[in-house]
């Protein structure tokens, strides 16, 4: 039989806090802090740091916590199979998006996730921030990445192209930059910890290093200041496709775009055993995600180059 305060551990880093944890297993925050001390005492090892506004596993704890999950989703399933119960997704699952493309493109489909999956308690995190997913218990993350760490699964959701634009109002204004390096003489727009910007055109490389126009920590603001004719960014086309289809922003510097090493993932912690809830809304996302609109510059092509160039004759 599982040790009891295994389940208990378990409980304490999902839960993010001993009273949670306590509540959940109907017994007193007392008892479940003089448990936790004797399951460390019996290991050896320190297992939570706590301190007076957090909690949150050691090293260890986070090893421990890893294979204990994994035992009691095998318990779990190993009952449902002998019951004949299926292995639905339920509980609470914490998903982690950036604030863009959470709101543009996960937040008008969850309607379909949560009528597939109606024992799933949801939480989604709209950010910017790289969110470490172990530290924030965040279940499955949207990121937008070259590199993805080994302690992390990864499925490929598309690709994330990205073009300079820019409101034909600011090119009529301020004229059509020619190279890479007239950038400089330009008002650009980004977000912090987006420079330099990395340009290529066939085998030609640019890095161009500036400072924003506006100083922002939101890729949202930078958006709506290009579309307000502030300035030049360079935008993924799931960010701007829908501008740059309806004219509202064009193409600067056809040919030149952001490599194309980006690419959108889904995330979750490596484990044995992936919780049906993690499964379910990864295949969702595969689903009802169509990268077809992302997968190329195309939408900036003629039409926006002769938008432009009226822009600037006018």
């Amino acid at each position: 039989m599982l040790d009891p305060d295994y389940v208990l551990f378990a409980q304490v880093i999902e839960a993010g806090s001993l009273s949670a944890a306590a509540r959940a297993l109907g017994i007193s925050p007392a008892m479940a802090s003089k448990r936790l001390a004797r399951l460390e005492a019996r290991l050896g090892v320190r297992l939570i740091q706590r301190t007076t506004r957090r909690l949150a596993a050691t090293d260890a704890g986070e090893r421990f916590h890893a294979d204990v999950s994994a035992i009691l989703h095998e318990i779990a399933a190993a009952e449902a199979r002998v019951t004949g119960v299926r292995d639905e997704p339920a509980g609470v699952l914490r998903v982690s998006a950036p604030t863009s493309f959470g709101r543009l493109h996960i937040a008008p489909r969850l309607h379909d996730f949560l009528r597939a999956a109606p024992r799933v308690s949801l939480e989604l995190n709209l950010t910017d921030a790289n969110v470490d997913l172990v530290a924030e218990r965040v279940d499955v993350a949207v990121r937008i990445a070259r590199d993805i760490p080994p302690s992390l699964t990864a499925h490929r959701l598309g690709s994330s192209p990205r073009l300079l634009c820019a409101a034909p109002a600011y090119l009529a204004e301020h004229g059509q930059p020619r190279t890479p390096t007239d950038l400089l003489r330009h008002r650009l727009l980004a977000a912090e910890g987006q420079w330099p910007w990395q340009l290529v055109n066939g085998r030609r490389r640019e890095a161009i290093d500036a400072q924003s126009h506006v100083r922002t920590n939101s890729s949202e603001i930078v958006r709506e200041l290009a579309l307000a004719g502030v300035g030049i960014a360079l935008r993924s086309i799931w960010d701007v496709g829908d501008a740059l289809a309806a004219g509202r922003l064009v193409a600067v510097l056809p040919g030149w775009e952001g490599p194309r090493d980006l690419a959108i993932h889904a995330l979750h912690p490596r484990a044995p055993a992936v919780p049906a809830a993690v499964t379910a809304f990864v295949a969702f996302l595969k689903k009802t995600l169509d990268p077809a609109p992302w997968s190329t510059g195309g939408v900036a092509g003629d039409r926006d180059r002769d938008q432009a160039a009226d822009a600037i004759r006018a």
